[in-house]
């Protein structure tokens, strides 16, 4: 197996993707316990679902994992991580810590005693001040009803891509906490998916949060295709995946997702700093 370096300690060792990976797959086997117990269907998201469906696991060179989850189970997980999250994790949200950018995913589930600095400065975490803050981290994505209407909503679209320059700078080059643009910006996802619903869209896809794979929604999934999920071999253990992940991966990566890309694409792509 070939091997991907992300650091090379003072002393000549080296920390693998591999090693980071041992750590994620004790949090995601320690979540998918946590989800059954509370009963919280999600599924493993984006390229964590490719490595199960392609590699039965991580891809190789990949350094990180993701899960996602409805929103209409949203309140109720972080309900659940406040009395029920083991005591080695931490979980950070802007519903819980109002430091928390909400340009990033939903939610980070961290792994207490490691340190992980991402590469995107200007997404960077800015939870200090607590046990465990800056671990190794799994993503935890929201989805909800998304509309196929391009028209639909489309004020909250243009609305939430002025806020996401406001809070870039203000977050990144003044150092303010601008609170008031990150409760707007989440109260307008809530608003589009409303209308979305008024329209009965059996459409679902990642909130309108997530601004980042283009102005109208790149990925949209009948429920029907991430529910009820299926456990499939990952690593040593079952993990969940949407219930048609061929469906789910061909509108993430393409028709010919089971190919990997060639040798200079496999590396890894998030991690700046990182201590185990």
């Amino acid at each position: 197996m070939e091997t991907y370096e992300i650091k090379k300690n003072p002393d000549g060792t080296q920390i693998t993707v591999r090693d980071v990976q041992e750590y994620l797959l004790q949090m995601l086997k320690d979540i998918d316990a946590f989800m059954r117990r509370n009963n919280i269907p999600y599924f493993l998201d984006s390229g964590t679902a490719l490595g199960a469906i392609r590699h039965r696991g991580f891809i190789p060179w990949d350094d990180d994992a993701d899960i996602g989850i409805m929103k209409e189970d949203y309140e109720r997980f972080l309900e659940a991580m406040e009395r029920d999250l083991p005591e080695h994790y931490v979980f950070q949200c802007f519903e819980r810590d109002k430091r928390y950018n909400v340009l990033i995913p939903a939610v980070k589930i961290r792994m207490k005693g490691t340190y992980l600095l991402e590469k995107n400065f200007l997404l960077s975490n800015r939870c200090q001040g607590y046990d465990g803050c800056d671990g190794v981290f799994v993503d935890v994505f929201v989805y909800d009803t998304v509309s196929l209407n391009r028209s639909t909503g489309l004020q909250y679209r243009l609305c939430n891509y002025a806020l996401t320059a406001g809070e870039l700078i203000m977050d990144n080059l003044l150092h303010i906490n601008p609170v008031l643009i990150k409760k707007q910006f989440l109260k307008n996802a809530e608003k589009y998916s409303e209308l979305a619903r008024k329209e009965k869209s059996e459409y679902v896809g990642l909130d309108l949060t997530w601004v980042w794979n283009g102005f109208y929604p790149p990925y949209h999934y009948k429920k029907s295709e991430l529910f009820p999920t299926r456990y499939v071999k990952f690593e040593d253990t079952y993990l969940p995946v949407p219930s048609n992940t061929d469906a789910y991966l061909r509108r993430c990566y393409g028709d010919d997702y089971m190919q990997e890309p060639p040798a200079g694409m496999k590396y890894a792509k998030h991690i700046e700093e990182i201590r185990l």
